[in-house]
Order: structure tokens, then sequence, then C-alpha cells
């Protein structure tokens, strides 16, 4: 089953979303930029988005 993102923000290059998964809310950022593979999975909120502040891409 596909996630379905809710709560969608975008920082700069990246987008940070929630969706639910095993019954627990988790947060994704993930960057939209071209040749830029950087994705991760975190726990809370906050986290996510301070990923997303401090991503620096590599392309």
């Amino acid at each position: 089953m596909t996630p379905r993102f809710r709560n969608v923000r975008r920082i700069g290059p990246v987008q940070v979303a929630t969706f639910l998964a095993r019954g627990r809310n988790r947060h994704l950022a993930a960057c939209t930029a071209p040749r830029c593979d950087f994705s991760a999975e975190y726990g809370s909120r906050p986290a996510a988005e301070l990923a997303a502040r401090t991503h620096r891409c590599k392309a």
C-alpha cells in the first residue's frame, strides 16, 4: 500500500511530509533537486524539518 502523505511543506528544495506507517506517524524529508538522492525518514516532525533546513545538495 502506498503511503498517503499529508501536511506537506517545502523548505528550499526539500519537501517534508507526514505519513502513517504501521500505525505510527512517520515524517519524511526528500530533496526534489535533479540528481540529488537525499531522502530520510524520521520519528519526529522537528527532526525532519531540521534535516531539510541543513541539507546541502551535492548536485
